[in-house]
């Protein structure tokens, strides 16, 4: 039997699209440019699946959900939306709706997820109290932050173990915050841990607690981030920098649900979420035997890579909205940001991500006293962020750090992370070993996977060029075109 499918949708255009789309799909389709016809077509027991916007003339779909939800809970709904931000999502999402779907969207992308939502619904999420609808904790429109959202809501009533991914500055771990605060550990701990701030031989004291006695200065029993994190979620920063032992005691964890404490011999259970992070590229590590490949795939059982800032350009303009609410509530003086200095902006590569960003804005706001930001003031406090340098013809373009910058800045970052302490020895062949990768990679694609020139490029020897890439694990770059 041929299923129908009810659409809602007060924009007439999208409503003919969609018609002409389902019908061709071998659907029957029912359209409707507002909630109260959906609403009586529901009521009597019409349709298999709903299409539905959020904002029609006369109810939001977020209102009429529950009533559907109640009356019909078998029935999948679809929610389309133009306010894509990730509170859509997650209401969608509490709200029972079997997906969500950002507009402008994909009809085959949507008439796939259709077929799937007919095979085989899925269970109405867990419904999040009221007052957790209010604040933004991720901030974005584009495309990238789109996939991120509706990741996040299908993830928030499980207890999947994430990886995420991506450059310093991303905001990985505001990502696991939403994850946790949104989700069904809410009303548990939220327990944060970077393995780079940490010296190493304390990790797994720090990880799992330790006995009294255990070591040397060990006077009490101390509980670890475990058992401070228990029926929470567990955020494990810079996973990438965890010691092997360490990685041994966290892999028995995630495959029995247990550990013992440091100088402990009883097993105790653990019902932790864990949520992991890196901006390093943890399959290298594996080939340099630094990370057991059986943790990686423990941790990575949904991976999710976030986007540099330079890769979602378009949300600026709202990131800097929002900080410049943060800066108001925190008494900063308020500004505003002219269309040219917006663009300028944009067109900024932004090596420190949304915290640099961040940063920008709460200077500005704090030591200008001028009204409006304008053009000159973002040009000149760029230029102010990346100073003359004798190998400044290597910047990657007008308003980038140089390469050497760009080390320089990535180094501070590593050393505050460690406070009064210092990072463990052979700090400088990692660097180096960290600094082969990107450049032999940066060599081949600019030279579309020619290895012959890539050595050229990078005075090296063509033996020495391919030993080093099977040693890195580095993908070789294939153009798509005819050489």
């Amino acid at each position: 039997m041929t299923a129908t499918i009810l659409v809602a949708d007060d924009d007439a255009a999208i409503r003919t699209v969609l018609n002409q789309a389902l019908t061709r799909a071998g659907y029957d389709v029912r359209i409707t440019s507002n909630a109260a016809t959906l609403w009586r077509w529901i009521s009597a027991g019409e349709g298999d699946l709903v299409v539905t916007d959020v904002v029609m003339p006369d109810e939001n779909a977020f209102d009429l959900l529950p009533r559907i939800k109640k009356s019909r809970p078998e029935l999948p709904v679809l929610v389309m939306s133009a306010q894509n931000t990730f509170m859509t999502a997650i209401k969608a999402s509490e709200k029972g709706a079997y997906d969500y779907l950002p507009k402008p969207f994909d009809l085959t992308e949507l008439i796939a997820i259709i077929g799937r939502a007919l095979a085989e619904p899925k269970r109405k999420p867990a419904k999040l109290d009221d007052d957790t609808q209010d604040g933004m904790p991720l901030v974005g429109r584009s495309a990238a932050m789109q996939e991120i959202y509706r990741v996040l809501a299908r993830l928030m009533q499980t207890d999947l173990t994430l990886m995420i991914t991506g450059e310093s500055g991303t905001g990985k771990e505001l990502v696991a915050r939403a994850l946790h605060d949104y989700g069904k550990r809410r009303n548990g701990p939220f327990v944060a841990i970077n393995m780079a701030a940490i010296p190493r031989d304390l990790i797994e004291s720090e990880l799992f607690g330790h006995e009294k006695g255990a070591f040397t200065g060990a006077q009490n029993r101390s509980t670890g981030r475990f058992e401070q994190a228990e029926g929470g979620t567990l955020f494990l920063d810079e996973i990438g920098d965890m010691p092997m032992d360490a990685q041994t005691r966290l892999l028995r964890v995630l495959q029995q649900g247990e550990y013992t404490t440091v100088g402990g011999r009883t097993p105790i259970r653990t019902d932790v979420r864990i949520v992991a992070a890196t901006n390093k590229d943890l399959k290298q590590l594996i080939n340099q035997g630094l990370f057991r490949e059986d943790l990686y795939y423990r941790l990575n059982v949904v991976p999710l890579r976030l986007p540099p800032l330079r890769d979602r350009a378009e949300d600026i303009p709202d990131l800097v909205r929002h900080f410049m609410q943060i800066g108001e509530k925190e008494g900063l003086d308020a500004k505003r940001f002219d269309n040219e200095a917006l663009d300028i902006m944009k067109g900024y590569a932004w090596p420190g991500n949304v915290r640099e960003l961040e940063n920008l804005v709460r200077r500005l706001m704090a030591l200008y006293p001028q009204d409006v930001i304008t053009r000159e003031i973002i040009e000149a406090e760029l230029r102010a962020d990346v100073p003359d340098s004798p190998i400044d013809k290597m910047g990657a373009r007008t308003g980038s750090l140089t390469i050497a910058q760009a080390v320089e800045e990535n180094m501070r970052t590593y050393f505050a992370g460690f406070g009064d302490s210092l990072p463990p020895p052979g700090l400088y062949d990692r660097v180096l070993t960290e600094m082969e990768y990107p450049l032999i990679l940066a060599a081949l694609t600019a030279t579309r996977g020619n290895q012959i020139k890539a050595a050229d490029l990078l005075g090296l020897n063509r033996n020495t060029l391919r030993k080093k890439i099977r040693e890195l694990g580095v993908s070789v770059y294939r153009s798509s075109r005819t050489a």
